[in-house]
């Protein structure tokens, strides 16, 4: 028996490293983990505790704040 990483959302699963290596359906059988706070639920309070500080409040339009940030580093094999 192997384990697999992944996520699943409503019916769907997703995988998180390599999926495993299949020939059409088969049989899966899906452990939850017994602790409510798996690495993908604390990542999800790490983010929902930046939104509630207003950490980026003060960037009126994201969008445009990350193309800045992106134009601004130099590009391996371009000239700036």
């Amino acid at each position: 028996m192997h384990t697999y990483k992944a996520i699943l959302r409503d019916n769907q699963i997703e995988w998180l490293e390599c999926p495993p290596e299949t020939s059409g359906a088969m049989q899966v059988y899906i452990t939850f983990p017994e602790e409510k706070d798996s690495e993908f639920s604390s990542k999800r309070g790490e983010l929902m505790e930046l939104a509630r500080r207003g950490t980026f409040a003060d960037i009126p339009d994201p969008v445009a704040w990350q193309r800045e940030l992106r134009a601004e580093r130099a590009l391996p094999g371009r000239d700036v």
